[in-house]
């Protein structure tokens, strides 16, 4: 039958249409391609079970993210269906599909493709709609809804269509077997072919905190004719560099930002010492040392630990860390076929948990480290310190490195009449520090869980015995540590933790990660909320950690080209499959910085490496910085040292409160930043040596801020009392935060079923708010003293600067009052 004959078939009446309907698809076939309608029906029918998923994991649909078909405007040629046809009567048609929806054998067979409810009623939400607003509809689906329309052919019939319509808004329901292929991440060991090709000795340096574990695998380093380490912070990566290089064994240094060479001409040293993302699987040591393997479980960075204890190419492979890690360690190298010699070690020193908790400040002794697990908590207790006319030195976590090591060493020297320590669990490694006593201001650490709330959780007992394990160190001047609460009823509790054996980290048999998060992520305890970080502390998930390659996500890409790169990487994590001793790794930062820079164009490669860049997500600046890098270098501007200059404003005036603290800290890591890019595209990031010149006077500026905190969180302080009506959401006064942060622990302890204070008597709300609070025991006489006491010196400092407001300019204030500071 010619196309021209098949002009005439507009012209029959229904019935005769339905009877030459197969030599119609004949001659259109070859003007418009294969037509699938009832004569294919068969066939679709008898593939389904074929197509379907079988046995293998239901994905997450909620993950697909539909793409937007438009609908078809008037054609150049006409509307060919009409002409071989008649025109469709929409009220008909719209009839037609809403049978057609309303059929479970349709939607069974949907559910055989891939769609389930979700995914049926938006591809036919989407179906609905193109059919409907379309001017004109390819010729095929024009005949057989005409068809449908005048009772020559069944709802059935359209069932063809709407999956490849529903294949085109969902592509992945086209390719979920390729994608289940390239996110197979089973048998991680033959990821590393040149550590499998030869017999590696894995040593396992067993032991609490302070027992010489480390020092025993780092002599082997030493003597070794080549060898890496691998260290979780910058900070030891420098310290194993710098101790090198002093016992005479050429060492280089690579970090995320740094790479030193020692050798007057630029070739690599034998030995280098490394952050441990930085390793390299490809160089083949004589010896090689991980540090802290335990942190292979770690919800972000674990995958890092996995790669390097798997894939280095070394004789010996040395790792350091806590007995809970054996198990899994041991279970991971049976399946490479490496036996494992494990080497217990027993701490050093003695340490033990007093029976009396410190109570009061004014029985700080030297030698006393005060834990704080909030920054309002170290201000607060720095604050009243140096009220009590003792000097104290500070450590937390946004602190630069050499910040922190300057403070370190100015805790450390007898000479020096600083002789307290006010710091937050940072100190738990990185740092020497002559520690004689722990006291833990609060057991309760608070963290952000995915959704961004606020959550409470007491501290494990790994977070317990590595900060306890600080005091009384072999090397500092105290041989004999201490351990102790600040609050007596948090005393108890701190020997419960300390009591409870560490769980090991390891799982027999198999696990579906994503079932196991669903079944417990939204749980609800007596205590708050468990998030992901909180439920890696239980053995059923304490594993080792992998991580998708930017291979990988390129190949999902392919597949899935419309796709954004955050959405690919919750598909890639969804279909991904794992042996039972691993999990994919947390990777909410990763999609953080993806979903800020997504509006920006980028290839997938390069834009695969900025959402790598380690980042606070918490320092708005930060942010802001990792998206105006990606502006300049989507569009070829070189990010220069004078650019850099003008965009954070250089040079920076020393802080005078603590938010100008808080804003040289994160100016500080957007140098980091810059050098961690740097390395990337060197090309687009040239002067990476004089911004990390331009950074060492920075880090000069805020070590002396930190070094004068106190001044500055009484200016601040200060600031806040004089403008009680001008608060920036989120700020408090010191009074205010000491109050909440000692609700906090209250509120801990009464969580965890220790002895509670009574309630308020019904008719408290008559009382004052300080009777109120010492009722409560929040406050105690002796603080309510010090607070009046302050008030009225804050306010006699406040009326003094209002008498002189009159005569002496803003500048000649500020000035005057610098002697009084000094």
């Amino acid at each position: 039958m010619s196309f021209s004959r098949a002009l005439l078939w507009a012209r029959l009446p229904a019935g005769r249409q339905a009877g030459h309907r197969a030599a119609i698809c004949s001659a259109l076939r070859p003007h418009f391609g294969p037509f699938p309608g009832v004569l294919g029906q068969v066939s679709v029918l008898a593939t389904a079970s074929s197509s379907a998923s079988g046995g293998s994991k239901i994905p997450n649909t909620s993950l697909f993210v539909p793409l937007t078909v438009k609908p078809q405007g008037p054609s150049a040629d006409g509307d060919v269906g009409a002409e071989l046809t008649r025109p469709l009567d929409k009220n008909e048609v719209k009839k037609v599909l809403d049978k057609f929806y309303k059929r479970k054998e349709i939607q069974k067979l949907g559910a055989d493709y891939g769609l389930d409810a979700r995914l049926f009623h938006q591809a036919f939400i989407s179906f609905r709609n193109y059919i409907m607003q379309s001017h004109s509809l390819d010729v095929d689906i024009h005949i057989v809804l005409n068809d449908i329309c005048f009772g020559a052919a069944h709802a059935d019939d359209l069932f063809p269509f709407f999956l490849r319509h529903a294949k085109q808004i969902f592509p992945v329901l086209d390719c979920k077997d390729d994608l289940r292929k390239i996110s197979d991440l089973r048998i991680p060991p033959n990821w590393y072919p040149d550590a499998r090709a030869m017999q590696r000795k894995i040593i396992f340096h067993s032991g609490p905190t302070n027992s010489g574990k480390t020092y025993h695998a780092i002599q082997k380093y030493f003597s070794a004719k080549s060898g890496v380490y691998c260290g979780p912070l910058k900070l030891l990566a420098h310290e194993i560099f710098e101790k090198s290089n002093a016992a005479g064994v050429p060492c280089d240094l690579v970090t995320g930002e740094e790479r030193v060479t020692v050798q007057p001409n630029g070739k690599q040293a034998s030995h280098v010492s490394c952050t441990v993302e930085m390793c390299s699987v490809t160089t083949p040591y004589e010896v090689a040392v991980i540090d802290e393997i335990q942190m292979i479980r770690d919800p972000a960075r674990g995958w890092a630990w996995t790669r390097a204890l798997l894939g280095l190419c070394a004789e010996e492979v040395h790792l350091c860390g806590e007995p809970a890690a054996i198990d899994l360690v041991m279970e991971l190298m049976y399946t490479t076929g490496e036996e494992v010699e494990v080497r217990d070690y027993k701490r050093l020193t003695p340490i033990s948990v007093l029976d009396h908790a410190l109570e009061s400040l004014d029985n700080l002794r030297p030698g006393d480290c005060i834990v704080c697990f909030s920054k309002n908590d170290i201000y607060s207790v720095s604050r009243q310190i140096e009220i009590r006319g003792l000097e104290s030195a500070v450590i937390y976590g946004s602190l630069p490195p050499g910040t922190k090591l300057a403070q370190a060493k100015k805790f450390n020297d007898p000479n020096d009449p600083c002789k307290i320590l006010v710091a937050t669990d940072a100190i738990g490694m990185g740092l020497n520090l002559s520690i004689r006593r722990i006291i833990f201001y609060s057991l309760i650490k608070p963290s952000i869980n995915e959704k961004g709330e606020r959550e409470l959780e007491p501290i494990t007992t790994s977070q317990a015995l590595q900060i306890a394990g600080r005091a009384g160190r072999f090397s500092s001047r105290f041989k004999e540590g201490e351990v102790t609460t600040m609050n007596h009823e948090d005393l108890s509790l701190l020997k419960e933790i300390l009591k409870r054996p560490v769980d090991p980290i390891r799982m027999k048999g198999s696990i579906d990660m994503r079932s196991y998060r669903e079944k417990h992520a939204g749980r609800e305890a007596s205590r708050g909320r468990l998030c992901w970080n909180h439920f890696c502390n239980f053995s059923a998930v304490q594993l080792a950690g992998l991580h998708p390659t930017a291979e990988q996500i390129e190949m999902f890409a392919y597949h899935l080209p419309d796709a954004t790169l955050s959405n690919l990487i919750d598909i890639f994590v969804d279909f991904s499959q794992v042996d039972g001793q691993y999990f994919v790794c947390n990777m909410d930062d990763f999609k953080f910085s993806a979903e800020l820079i997504q509006h920006i164009p980028l290839s997938l490669r390069v834009r695969y490496v900025f959402c790598t860049a380690p980042i606070n997500k918490k320092q708005p600046f930060v942010c802001s910085s990792l998206l105006q890098f990606a502006r300049q270098y989507s569009r070829n501007e070189p990010l220069t040292f004078a650019w850099l200059r003008r965009y954070i404003k250089w040079p920076l005036l020393p802080p005078k409160n603590i938010k100008d603290l808080m804003d040289l800290e994160a100016v500080h890591d957007v140098l980091d930043l810059y050098l961690w890019l740097s390395y990337r595209f060197m090309d687009m990031f040239p002067d990476a040596s004089l911004i990390r010149d331009l950074q060492k006077e920075l880090d000069g500026i805020i070590q002396d801020g930190v070094h004068n905190i106190t001044k500055l969180i009484k200016m601040s302080e200060t600031h806040k009392l004089l403008n009680l009506e001008g608060f920036p959401s989120g700020s408090q006064s010191r009074l205010s935060g000491t109050l909440k942060s000692q609700a906090r622990r209250t509120r801990g302890t009464k969580a965890l079923g220790s002895k509670a204070t009574e309630p308020p008597s019904p008719d408290a709300g008559e009382l004052s708010l300080a009777s109120r609070l010492v009722q409560q025991g929040l406050l105690t006489p002796d603080m309510l003293k010090q607070l009046e006491k302050e008030w009225m010196t804050q306010q006699t400092e406040h009326n003094k600067e209002k008498t002189e407001s009159g005569t002496h300019p803003k500048g000649t204030r500020r000035k005057k009052k610098e002697p009084d500071s000094d």
